[in-house]
């Protein structure tokens, strides 16, 4: 079974925050419920474009966007804006 768009960003967020699963929800904010600090925020969004590029695409996130994403709801809506899709 191919893994969803959320599941994959779950485990990422898992790997780079080091918080459990359980506290991963799409309205999770990372700084304030996940304890992301600024590095942690760099960190994660490298580690998002690095799972979300493809040998056909390549994920970047500006800056900008970078700065406007606080909570998991904006990833994925981010990722779905980029034409990521489920697997």
């Amino acid at each position: 079974m191919l893994a969803t768009v959320y599941d994959r960003l779950k485990k990422v967020i898992v790997d780079r925050l080091d918080v459990e699963e359980t506290k991963i929800v799409p309205q999770s904010r990372f700084s304030e419920d996940l304890e992301a600090d600024s590095l942690d925020l760099v960190e994660l969004i490298m580690a998002i474009e690095e799972e979300f590029t493809s040998s056909n695409s390549k994920l970047e996130i500006p800056d900008e966007e970078a700065e406007s994403i606080k909570t998991v709801q904006h990833v994925l809506d981010y990722l779905a804006s980029q034409g990521v899709k489920g697997s």
